[in-house]
Protein backbone atom coordinates (compact mmCIF):
# COMPACT_ATOMS: atom_id res chain seq x y z
CA UNK A 1 0.00 0.00 0.00
CA UNK A 2 1.30 3.42 -0.90
CA UNK A 3 1.61 4.84 2.60
CA UNK A 4 5.12 6.27 2.14
CA UNK A 5 5.84 5.59 5.80
CA UNK A 6 8.78 3.38 4.87
CA UNK A 7 10.12 6.11 2.63
CA UNK A 8 9.94 9.10 4.96
CA UNK A 9 9.06 8.63 8.62
CA UNK A 10 6.70 11.35 9.74
CA UNK A 11 5.85 12.40 6.21
CA UNK A 12 3.34 9.67 5.52
CA UNK A 13 0.75 11.14 7.81
CA UNK A 14 0.66 14.23 5.64
CA UNK A 15 0.10 12.23 2.50
CA UNK A 16 -2.83 10.45 4.06
CA UNK A 17 -4.55 13.67 5.06
CA UNK A 18 -5.02 14.37 1.35
CA UNK A 19 -7.33 16.78 -0.45
CA UNK A 20 -9.64 16.94 -3.43
CA UNK A 21 -11.47 19.01 -5.96
CA UNK A 22 -11.75 19.18 -9.70
CA UNK A 23 -9.08 19.13 -12.36
CA UNK A 24 -8.72 20.43 -15.86
CA UNK A 25 -9.26 16.93 -17.26
CA UNK A 26 -12.68 15.45 -16.38
CA UNK A 27 -12.56 11.96 -14.93
CA UNK A 28 -13.82 9.37 -17.39
CA UNK A 29 -16.71 7.13 -16.48
CA UNK A 30 -15.50 3.54 -16.01
CA UNK A 31 -16.66 1.08 -18.61
CA UNK A 32 -18.94 -1.77 -17.59
CA UNK A 33 -17.29 -3.99 -15.01
CA UNK A 34 -16.57 -7.61 -15.63
CA UNK A 35 -13.89 -9.80 -17.18
CA UNK A 36 -13.41 -10.02 -20.91
CA UNK A 37 -13.33 -13.83 -20.85
CA UNK A 38 -13.63 -16.79 -18.48
CA UNK A 39 -10.20 -18.26 -19.26
CA UNK A 40 -7.62 -18.64 -16.45
CA UNK A 41 -5.02 -15.88 -16.14
CA UNK A 42 -1.60 -15.88 -14.49
CA UNK A 43 0.48 -12.90 -13.40
CA UNK A 44 3.83 -12.53 -11.68
CA UNK A 45 3.59 -9.83 -9.05
CA UNK A 46 6.12 -7.57 -7.31
CA UNK A 47 7.08 -10.41 -4.96
CA UNK A 48 8.11 -12.50 -7.96
CA UNK A 49 5.21 -14.79 -7.14
CA UNK A 50 3.02 -16.31 -9.83
CA UNK A 51 -0.66 -15.87 -9.06
CA UNK A 52 -3.21 -17.81 -11.13
CA UNK A 53 -6.90 -16.97 -11.22
CA UNK A 54 -9.52 -19.35 -12.59
CA UNK A 55 -10.89 -16.42 -14.58
CA UNK A 56 -10.25 -12.67 -14.75
CA UNK A 57 -11.29 -10.99 -11.53
CA UNK A 58 -14.39 -8.83 -11.27
CA UNK A 59 -14.91 -8.50 -7.48
CA UNK A 60 -11.79 -6.61 -6.51
CA UNK A 61 -10.70 -5.04 -3.22
CA UNK A 62 -7.93 -2.44 -3.55
CA UNK A 63 -5.83 -1.23 -0.63
CA UNK A 64 -3.96 1.65 -2.27
CA UNK A 65 -5.20 4.66 -4.18
CA UNK A 66 -2.87 4.47 -7.18
CA UNK A 67 -3.89 0.87 -7.76
CA UNK A 68 -7.55 1.78 -7.26
CA UNK A 69 -7.28 4.45 -9.94
CA UNK A 70 -5.80 1.87 -12.29
CA UNK A 71 -8.54 -0.67 -11.58
CA UNK A 72 -11.29 1.87 -12.24
CA UNK A 73 -9.59 3.33 -15.31
CA UNK A 74 -9.47 -0.21 -16.73
CA UNK A 75 -13.26 -0.39 -16.43
CA UNK A 76 -13.75 -2.37 -13.22
CA UNK A 77 -15.41 -0.78 -10.19
CA UNK A 78 -13.87 -2.19 -6.99
CA UNK A 79 -16.18 -3.73 -4.43
CA UNK A 80 -13.93 -2.40 -1.66
CA UNK A 81 -11.35 0.36 -1.24
CA UNK A 82 -9.25 1.51 1.71
CA UNK A 83 -10.20 5.02 2.91
CA UNK A 84 -12.81 5.87 0.29
CA UNK A 85 -13.29 9.44 1.52
CA UNK A 86 -9.55 10.06 1.53
CA UNK A 87 -9.37 8.76 -2.02
CA UNK A 88 -12.13 11.12 -3.11
CA UNK A 89 -10.21 13.99 -1.53
CA UNK A 90 -6.90 13.30 -3.23
CA UNK A 91 -7.79 11.56 -6.48
CA UNK A 92 -10.13 12.75 -9.24
CA UNK A 93 -8.76 10.80 -12.21
CA UNK A 94 -11.23 7.94 -11.63
CA UNK A 95 -14.16 8.15 -9.23
CA UNK A 96 -15.57 5.32 -7.07
CA UNK A 97 -19.35 5.06 -7.13
CA UNK A 98 -21.65 4.64 -4.16
CA UNK A 99 -21.40 0.85 -4.29
CA UNK A 100 -17.74 0.81 -3.23
CA UNK A 101 -17.36 -0.20 0.42
CA UNK A 102 -14.75 1.28 2.73
CA UNK A 103 -12.42 -1.40 4.15
CA UNK A 104 -10.50 0.70 6.65
CA UNK A 105 -7.33 2.72 6.35
CA UNK A 106 -4.48 2.08 3.99
CA UNK A 107 -2.21 1.43 6.98
CA UNK A 108 -4.63 -0.85 8.82
CA UNK A 109 -7.30 -2.27 6.51
CA UNK A 110 -10.04 -4.35 8.11
CA UNK A 111 -9.57 -8.00 7.24
CA UNK A 112 -13.13 -8.69 8.40
CA UNK A 113 -14.53 -6.00 6.10
CA UNK A 114 -12.58 -7.41 3.19
CA UNK A 115 -13.75 -10.96 3.89
CA UNK A 116 -17.39 -9.82 4.07
CA UNK A 117 -17.16 -8.60 0.45
CA UNK A 118 -16.11 -12.07 -0.78
CA UNK A 119 -13.70 -10.67 -3.37
CA UNK A 120 -12.07 -12.79 -6.04
CA UNK A 121 -8.92 -10.63 -5.92
CA UNK A 122 -7.14 -8.28 -3.52
CA UNK A 123 -4.69 -5.72 -4.95
CA UNK A 124 -2.15 -4.14 -2.61
CA UNK A 125 1.29 -2.55 -2.65
CA UNK A 126 4.48 -4.11 -1.43
CA UNK A 127 5.18 -2.11 1.72
CA UNK A 128 2.81 -4.13 3.90
CA UNK A 129 3.44 -7.69 2.82
CA UNK A 130 3.02 -8.90 6.41
CA UNK A 131 -0.71 -8.66 5.77
CA UNK A 132 -0.61 -10.96 2.74
CA UNK A 133 -0.97 -14.32 4.56
CA UNK A 134 -4.20 -13.14 6.22
CA UNK A 135 -5.61 -11.84 2.96
CA UNK A 136 -4.69 -14.96 1.00
CA UNK A 137 -7.07 -16.90 3.26
CA UNK A 138 -9.84 -14.76 1.75
CA UNK A 139 -8.85 -14.41 -1.91
CA UNK A 140 -5.86 -14.42 -4.27
CA UNK A 141 -3.59 -11.42 -3.69
CA UNK A 142 -1.43 -9.57 -6.19
CA UNK A 143 1.20 -7.15 -4.93
CA UNK A 144 2.23 -4.12 -6.98
CA UNK A 145 5.53 -2.29 -6.71
CA UNK A 146 3.91 1.11 -6.15
CA UNK A 147 7.07 3.15 -6.69
CA UNK A 148 10.65 2.75 -7.85
CA UNK A 149 12.69 5.94 -8.06
CA UNK A 150 15.09 4.32 -10.51
CA UNK A 151 12.39 3.73 -13.16
CA UNK A 152 9.02 4.99 -12.05
CA UNK A 153 7.25 5.38 -15.39
CA UNK A 154 8.37 1.91 -16.46
CA UNK A 155 7.27 0.61 -13.06
CA UNK A 156 3.86 2.23 -13.58
CA UNK A 157 3.50 0.41 -16.90
CA UNK A 158 4.37 -2.91 -15.28
CA UNK A 159 1.92 -2.43 -12.42
CA UNK A 160 -0.86 -1.42 -14.80
CA UNK A 161 -0.25 -4.31 -17.19
CA UNK A 162 -0.17 -6.81 -14.33
CA UNK A 163 -3.46 -5.52 -12.91
CA UNK A 164 -4.98 -5.44 -16.41
CA UNK A 165 -4.03 -9.06 -17.03
CA UNK A 166 -5.63 -10.10 -13.75
CA UNK A 167 -8.81 -8.26 -14.75
CA UNK A 168 -8.85 -9.39 -18.37
CA UNK A 169 -8.46 -5.77 -19.49
CA UNK A 170 -5.20 -5.75 -21.43
CA UNK A 171 -6.65 -3.84 -24.39
CA UNK A 172 -7.77 -1.09 -22.03
CA UNK A 173 -4.28 -0.93 -20.51
CA UNK A 174 -2.72 -0.54 -23.94
CA UNK A 175 -5.08 2.34 -24.69
CA UNK A 176 -4.37 4.08 -21.38
CA UNK A 177 -0.62 3.89 -21.89
CA UNK A 178 -0.87 5.05 -25.50
CA UNK A 179 -2.97 8.01 -24.41
CA UNK A 180 -0.41 8.91 -21.75
CA UNK A 181 2.47 8.67 -24.21
CA UNK A 182 0.59 10.88 -26.65
CA UNK A 183 -0.16 13.46 -23.95
CA UNK A 184 3.49 13.59 -22.90
CA UNK A 185 4.68 13.95 -26.48
CA UNK A 186 2.11 16.64 -27.20
CA UNK A 187 2.97 18.51 -24.00
CA UNK A 188 6.69 18.37 -24.76
CA UNK A 189 6.07 19.79 -28.23
CA UNK A 190 3.94 22.62 -26.84
CA UNK A 191 6.54 23.56 -24.22
CA UNK A 192 9.32 23.49 -26.80
CA UNK A 193 7.31 25.63 -29.20
CA UNK A 194 6.72 28.15 -26.41
CA UNK A 195 10.44 28.30 -25.58
CA UNK A 196 10.35 26.36 -22.32
CA UNK A 197 12.38 23.28 -23.28
CA UNK A 198 15.04 22.63 -20.65
CA UNK A 199 13.59 25.11 -18.17
CA UNK A 200 13.81 24.24 -14.45
CA UNK A 201 10.84 23.17 -12.38
CA UNK A 202 10.33 22.19 -8.76
CA UNK A 203 7.43 20.30 -7.19
CA UNK A 204 6.49 20.02 -3.52
CA UNK A 205 3.83 19.69 -0.90
CA UNK A 206 4.07 20.88 2.68
CA UNK A 207 2.59 20.84 6.17
CA UNK A 208 2.69 22.87 9.35
CA UNK A 209 3.45 21.52 12.83
CA UNK A 210 2.97 24.34 15.29
CA UNK A 211 5.08 27.17 13.95
CA UNK A 212 7.33 24.89 11.90
CA UNK A 213 6.67 24.43 8.19
CA UNK A 214 8.12 21.37 6.49
CA UNK A 215 8.35 21.01 2.73
CA UNK A 216 8.53 17.72 0.89
CA UNK A 217 10.36 17.97 -2.42
CA UNK A 218 9.81 15.69 -5.39
CA UNK A 219 13.32 14.94 -6.57
CA UNK A 220 14.91 12.74 -9.18
CA UNK A 221 12.93 9.55 -9.70
CA UNK A 222 9.63 10.62 -8.15
CA UNK A 223 6.80 9.65 -10.48
CA UNK A 224 5.60 13.23 -11.00
CA UNK A 225 9.19 14.37 -11.54
CA UNK A 226 9.58 11.79 -14.29
CA UNK A 227 6.41 13.06 -15.95
CA UNK A 228 7.70 16.66 -15.93
CA UNK A 229 11.09 15.50 -17.21
CA UNK A 230 9.39 13.68 -20.07
CA UNK A 231 7.83 17.02 -20.95
CA UNK A 232 11.33 18.36 -21.56
CA UNK A 233 11.78 20.19 -18.25
CA UNK A 234 14.68 19.86 -15.79
CA UNK A 235 14.18 19.15 -12.09
CA UNK A 236 15.77 22.01 -10.16
CA UNK A 237 15.76 20.11 -6.86
CA UNK A 238 19.00 18.15 -6.48
CA UNK A 239 18.84 17.59 -2.73
CA UNK A 240 18.85 14.19 -1.06
CA UNK A 241 15.82 11.98 -1.71
CA UNK A 242 14.89 8.44 -0.77
CA UNK A 243 15.51 5.59 -3.19
CA UNK A 244 11.96 4.29 -3.42
CA UNK A 245 9.86 7.41 -3.85
CA UNK A 246 12.36 10.09 -4.89
CA UNK A 247 11.16 12.37 -2.06
CA UNK A 248 13.10 14.55 0.34
CA UNK A 249 12.22 16.91 3.19
CA UNK A 250 13.48 20.46 3.66
CA UNK A 251 12.34 23.78 5.12
CA UNK A 252 11.98 27.29 3.78
CA UNK A 253 15.68 27.96 4.30
CA UNK A 254 16.44 24.89 2.19
CA UNK A 255 14.42 26.39 -0.64
CA UNK A 256 17.18 28.96 -1.15
CA UNK A 257 19.04 26.20 -3.00
CA UNK A 258 16.65 26.89 -5.90
CA UNK A 259 18.49 29.97 -7.15
CA UNK A 260 17.57 29.92 -10.85
CA UNK A 261 15.06 32.70 -11.47
CA UNK A 262 13.62 30.67 -14.37
CA UNK A 263 12.38 28.00 -11.96
CA UNK A 264 8.64 27.46 -11.86
CA UNK A 265 7.54 26.06 -8.52
CA UNK A 266 4.52 23.73 -8.44
CA UNK A 267 2.76 22.52 -5.34
CA UNK A 268 -0.46 20.81 -4.36
CA UNK A 269 -2.64 21.28 -1.30
CA UNK A 270 -5.84 19.44 -2.06
CA UNK A 271 -6.90 19.26 1.60
CA UNK A 272 -7.12 23.04 1.81
CA UNK A 273 -4.10 23.32 4.12
CA UNK A 274 -2.07 25.61 1.87
CA UNK A 275 1.18 26.29 3.71
CA UNK A 276 2.68 28.03 0.70
CA UNK A 277 -0.05 30.64 0.18
CA UNK A 278 -0.95 30.94 3.88
CA UNK A 279 1.83 29.71 6.15
CA UNK A 280 4.64 31.35 4.17
CA UNK A 281 2.77 34.46 3.10
CA UNK A 282 4.72 36.70 5.49
CA UNK A 283 8.00 34.77 5.50
CA UNK A 284 10.86 37.04 4.46
CA UNK A 285 13.00 34.21 3.07
CA UNK A 286 10.14 32.85 0.97
CA UNK A 287 9.22 36.26 -0.43
CA UNK A 288 12.82 36.89 -1.53
CA UNK A 289 13.18 33.67 -3.52
CA UNK A 290 13.71 34.80 -7.13
CA UNK A 291 10.95 32.69 -8.62
CA UNK A 292 8.54 33.79 -5.91
CA UNK A 293 9.33 37.43 -6.67
CA UNK A 294 8.63 36.74 -10.35
CA UNK A 295 5.26 35.15 -9.57
CA UNK A 296 6.30 31.73 -10.85
CA UNK A 297 4.51 29.72 -8.17
CA UNK A 298 1.66 27.48 -9.34
CA UNK A 299 -0.83 25.69 -7.12
CA UNK A 300 -1.96 22.61 -9.03
CA UNK A 301 -5.68 21.88 -9.40
CA UNK A 302 -7.05 19.92 -6.47
CA UNK A 303 -7.27 16.17 -6.77
CA UNK A 304 -4.27 15.38 -8.95
CA UNK A 305 -2.66 12.40 -7.21
CA UNK A 306 1.13 12.47 -7.55
CA UNK A 307 1.39 8.74 -6.93
CA UNK A 308 -1.35 7.58 -9.27
CA UNK A 309 -1.80 5.79 -12.58
CA UNK A 310 -1.79 6.94 -16.21
CA UNK A 311 -4.82 9.19 -15.82
CA UNK A 312 -3.33 11.07 -12.85
CA UNK A 313 -0.04 11.41 -14.72
CA UNK A 314 -1.90 12.82 -17.70
CA UNK A 315 -3.75 15.29 -15.47
CA UNK A 316 -0.46 16.46 -13.99
CA UNK A 317 1.20 16.80 -17.40
CA UNK A 318 -1.68 18.88 -18.74
CA UNK A 319 -1.65 21.14 -15.67
CA UNK A 320 2.10 21.72 -16.03
CA UNK A 321 1.81 22.59 -19.71
CA UNK A 322 -1.06 24.97 -19.00
CA UNK A 323 0.95 26.73 -16.28
CA UNK A 324 3.76 27.46 -18.71
CA UNK A 325 1.74 28.31 -21.79
CA UNK A 326 -1.54 29.88 -20.63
Amino acid sequence: MLTLRNALVGVAAVVMLGACGTTETPAPEPAASGPASAAPVTVTDARGKQVTLDRPASKVVVLEWGDAEMVMSLGVMPVGLADVEGYKTWVTAATPDASVKDVGTRQEPSVDSIAALQPDLVVMENDDEALVPQLEKIAPVIVTKGSDATRNLDRLREDLNMIATALGKTDEATRLLSDLDAALADGKAKLAAAGFAGKPFALADGWKDGSKISIRMFGKGALASEVATRLGLVNAWTGEVDKEWGLGVTDVEGMTALKDADTRFFYYASDGQDVFADGLAGNAIWKKLPWVEKGQVTKLPDGIWMFGGPLSCKQFAEAVVKAYTA
